[in-house]
């Protein structure tokens, strides 16, 4: 119970990462806020925490947009009173060199993937400020450290996502208030897996040579990230501020012969 009596929010835990997180930290003993665009992939996740014992609650809220923003983080507010723990996971990718990137596909990668780390933290913030106690992890990916052909919009948002974190961290610091990002490699969410199928004749083979990449010769789980967010959501990480977390099977710091 690593997390009791914590109340988080996790934005767009409908899936993949944020799913597998949510459902972990349900497990460790947190009130898990359950953030989704799609509300019936939402509920689902909340339908299995609860299911398992745990308590969580659906929130819809477009996390683009200042508005949506504002009453997801009320109504948490008044069921709650609180928010421990704000994970900004939701985010999408983006393919393609920059002259192959169309600019509304550039605009919508930006939008989500930045964006939608501003707004839920600057709704939140001003109630951890208040209470002098709070802790936000960022999604950001091992890709914001390292080169990776046909991923301009994606790696300059997840780049842009872990210097934000470094800023807030000496920002917020004196209000006791810690921010750190996870940096992924490779994860076999449905995202992925959608994706290989869709984007390559042979999936199978654009596994393999993903697998290539890493170190450890595999691709990564949702479940190995939570785990890492697990780490940095619980009082464990207390001295990390301001830091990544690499979660990504070897591929920053190694190289295959």
């Amino acid at each position: 119970m690593r997390l009791k009596d914590k109340v988080i929010l996790i934005t767009g835990s409908g899936s993949g990462i944020g799913k597998a997180t949510a459902l972990l930290f349900a497990k460790e003993g947190a009130a898990v806020v359950v953030n989704d665009l799609i509300e019936e992939k939402g509920q689902e996740t909340v339908r299995e925490i609860r299911e398992s014992g745990g308590q969580a609650v659906f929130v819809q809220a477009d996390v683009t947009d200042s508005a949506s923003v504002k009453a997801m983080t009320e109504t948490v507010i008044g069921q709650f009173g609180r928010v421990d723990v704000l994970f900004n996971n939701a985010g999408v990718s983006g393919v393609g060199a920059i002259h192959e990137v169309d600019e509304d596909a550039w605009d919508r990668v930006i939008r989500i993937n930045i964006r939608g780390v501003f707004l839920p933290s600057k709704h939140i913030l001003p109630y951890m400020m208040e209470r002098k106690q709070g802790t936000i992890i960022n999604m950001s990916s091992c890709i914001a450290e390292i080169g990776l052909a046909r991923r301009a919009s994606y790696s300059a948002t997840k780049g842009a996502v872990l210097a934000l974190t470094k800023s807030m961290q000496v920002d917020y610091a004196p209000y006791n208030i810690r921010v750190n990002a996870l940096l992924p490699g490779t994860i076999l969410t449905p995202f992925v897996e959608n994706y290989l199928r869709t984007s390559y004749d042979d999936p199978e083979q654009a596994i393999q040579s993903i697998k290539s990449r890493q170190l450890s010769g595999e691709l990564g789980r949702p479940e190995d990230v939570a785990k890492a967010a697990l780490f940095l959501a619980s009082d464990e990480s207390n001295f990390m501020m301001g830091s990544p977390l690499y979660v990504d099977g070897g591929v920053v710091f190694g190289k295959n012969a």
